[in-house]
């Protein structure tokens, strides 16, 4: 079966992985970048058409992805002349990767079915060398019809595929998943450098503290760092987690729900940010509490 014509924007270092996947299993693709001028030739290499713009994306191609930093870059990529949604073709789908404000996504969706097309959010899960083999988890929403059409193309990029709702369930869902682990970050790193000022030794506190029902995935990667010295375990930057838990609060806020611990997470990593460290990893926030207690 000919396989569809893919166009992608964004080839930051998910997005580039995503490309080289799809393209080692033929598909067709167009691609069109926004910073790395490296990522984008790499896959022009490798038979990849580049576009000057969204439309020139779109009319090229039956489905769309966008795996984009944030809303606003979404919306400067979806709308206006040069945008995706003025070259879609009839009953073409557009798919956003990225983490994005529910309303946003909403908003964008309508447009598209306007145009005669389907727009899906498909938020993802684990890291670019999962991407690179097709093994990353896929939370996808939007028109169930559609999903399901596009679906063996998101089975050939992810391993755990799913369908979560209506258009805007998937960023909502990942919107609340970020805000739960980098609170759960910003606690552990607090606890180490707690420990660090009580004098007690920090696998030691790892040692409990995994040892009962705290113990998680994101306990592991904090512990990497701040035991083991491995930053890459978790390779996402402070400055996108302050931009998802932001993202969070922002959605509480439309929602009118009166969100609580997610301030002292934004506190946490605004005071980080502020200090230097938004390129540094979200492990290495255990390095901002101690440099505040002066045990670095």
């Amino acid at each position: 079966m000919t396989k569809p014509n893919i166009g992608f924007i964004g080839l930051g270092l998910m997005g580039s992985a995503m490309v080289q996947r799809l393209q080692s299993l033929g598909y067709p693709v167009t691609v069109l970048g926004n910073r790395s001028r490296e990522r984008l030739e790499a896959a022009v290499a490798r038979g990849a058409v580049e576009a000057a713009n969204g439309r020139e994306v779109a009319q090229a191609s039956d489905i769309v992805m966008l795996c984009m930093d944030t809303s606003e870059s979404v919306e400067s990529r979806m709308l206006g002349e040069d945008g995706v949604i003025a070259g879609l073709k009839p009953g073409a789908v557009v798919i956003d990767f990225g983490t994005s404000l529910p309303g946003s996504t909403k908003k964008l969706g309508e447009a598209v079915i306007a145009k005669g097309g389907q727009m899906l959010d498909a938020p993802l899960g684990r890291t670019p060398s999962h991407a690179v083999d097709g093994l990353l988890n896929i939370m996808g929403a939007g028109d169930e019809a559609t999903f399901n059409a596009v679906k063996p193309v998101l089975d050939d990029l992810g391993e755990n595929v799913f369908h979560l709702g209506p258009l805007g369930s998937g960023h909502t869902i990942k919107l609340i998943n970020n805000f739960f682990a980098m609170t759960t970050a910003s606690a552990m790193s607090e606890a180490f450098a707690m420990a660090d000022t009580a004098g007690i030794e920090r696998d030691k506190l790892y040692s409990v503290l995994s040892a009962g029902p705290l113990h998680s995935g994101m306990m592991d990667f904090v512990k990497a760092y701040g035991v083991d010295g491995d930053r890459e375990k978790l390779a996402f930057t402070i400055r996108n987690a302050k931009k998802d838990v932001g993202y969070y609060r922002q959605m509480a806020e439309d929602l009118s729900f009166p969100t609580l611990v997610s301030k002292g997470t934004i506190a946490v990593l605004d005071e980080a940010t502020d200090a230097g460290m938004g390129d540094s990893y979200v492990p290495q926030i255990v390095d901002f509490f101690s440099k505040k207690t002066g045990k670095a």
